[in-house]
């Protein structure tokens, strides 16, 4: 990320992704991601002093998670336009999606991302977030649809909810191929388990399409095997820079 949080500038797009565990504040300056900032998804309690940074000229907001009445009365005060992303919004890819209202803004956000980047080409994104999402566009820019299970977290908190013995653990700590006790067994079995999942899926895709290209994004990293790690594109813009782009194609279009 190139830093330019204390300079100003003008014609920046706000790109505000509310996601179900926070929310990201990005400054794009033309194509690229100037600056971000992570806040509450619930209040956008620190959306205020990033626009006092920027000459903001438009925004674009994007929300998996339901926008609060806080949240809300801060988007209100911006005194520039604002997209907000839904299913009847154009985007520069073509959506297979059977029920596109259905769709997450980040997943379709993700595709436009990695397709602007790489256009003519298959791509397989992969977000390790609160979910852990699989996202397919094809090289004609149709987006086909993709693959949603639990995150990391969600894993490690689901074994401890719905059993009664075991114990909350997270993935800090002692790793071990083979667990030699509860705690270093669910580590490993969480871990190994979801990075197993990831290769399994990128080479069901590979075989089908041998030159596919592969985006990682997210905030849980994994550690992949040579062969695998070298198909990987990490771009943890790669959301942002499809709102940017979809925000950008509005505008062309008009």
């Amino acid at each position: 990320m190139i830093n330019f949080a204390s300079a100003k500038y003008v014609h920046v797009n706000l790109i505000i992704d509310i996601g179900n565990t926070l929310a990201k504040l990005v400054a794009f300056d033309g194509d690229i991601p100037v600056e971000e900032i992570k806040t509450s998804n619930e209040t956008l309690e620190h959306l205020s002093e990033f626009v006092n940074k920027y000459s903001f000229s438009q925004g674009i907001v994007s929300n998996v998670f339901e926008i609060k009445t806080e949240a809300e009365q801060q988007l209100n005060k911006l005194d520039f336009p604002l997209l907000y992303l839904n299913a009847q919004t154009p985007i520069p890819i073509t959506n297979d999606y059977m029920t596109p209202e259905t769709l997450g803004a980040d997943r379709l956000a993700a595709a436009v991302g990695a397709y602007t980047q790489y256009p003519g080409h298959d791509i397989l994104i992969i977000d390790a977030g609160t979910c852990l999402t699989f996202e397919f566009i094809d090289k004609h820019g149709h987006y086909k649809g993709g693959y949603i299970s639990p995150g990391l977290q969600m894993r490690f908190k689901s074994l401890n909810t719905f059993t009664a013995q075991l114990p909350l653990t997270d993935s800090n700590g002692i790793f071990s191929e083979i667990g030699y006790d509860t705690e270093t067994s669910i580590r490993s079995g969480v871990i190994q388990g979801m990075k197993f999942e990831i290769e399994g899926r990128i080479k069901y895709f590979q075989e089908k399409h041998p030159a596919l290209l592969v985006f990682l994004t997210g905030g849980d990293i994994f550690n992949f095997d040579s062969k695998i790690k070298s198909l990987i594109f990490a771009d943890k813009y790669i959301v942002p820079k499809g709102l940017n782009r979809i925000l950008t194609f509005n505008n062309e279009l008009l």
